[in-house]
């Protein structure tokens, strides 16, 4: 009953971080992206980008990143975080996160920095996540690979 427990305990904690950390994250993108967007003069049509184009992108880009990553965890084939497009898209999304928070703050600083990197950072895992947790293989893959190998003395 130990293996039950601790799956029904992963899944709980992958979702008590989806819950709370992507409508956290999703609703601070859009206020800090209003802030940054407003900064900008009154007449450039830019204003618009940060508020309706960064939430969407961070979905999805941090969920399509972990479809891709689950289905080869799945299919056990190599990691595809190691694809420069994929990385690529996890760090815009990190980047333009983190410079909406610092752009849209009224005092720039150190501490605003930090907070927007441990939002966008929750924010990020948790929309990661989603297709693991919504996954019907999750507790199959989870029991193969805490299974012990055929060749161990434990075995």
């Amino acid at each position: 009953m130990g293996g039950r427990e601790a799956l029904r305990g992963l899944w709980a904690v992958l979702w008590v971080l989806i819950v709370v950390a992507v409508p956290l994250y999703l609703g601070w993108l859009a206020w800090v992206g209003y802030r940054a967007g407003h900064r900008l003069p009154e007449g450039d049509t830019a204003r618009w980008a940060p508020v309706v184009l960064l939430p969407p992108a961070a979905v999805v880009f941090c969920v399509m990143a972990g479809w891709t990553w689950w289905t080869s965890v799945v299919a056990r084939s190599g990691s595809p975080l190691r694809e420069r497009w994929l990385l690529a898209t996890l760090v815009f999304t990190a980047a333009a996160s983190v410079f909406c928070g610092v752009a849209g703050a009224d005092e720039p600083s150190v501490s605003v920095g930090l907070l927007s990197l441990v939002v966008t950072a929750l924010g990020m895992v948790g929309l990661f996540f989603i297709p693991v947790a919504c996954s019907r293989q999750l507790p199959d893959d989870v029991r193969q690979r805490s299974a012990p190998a055929p060749g161990d003395p434990g075995a």
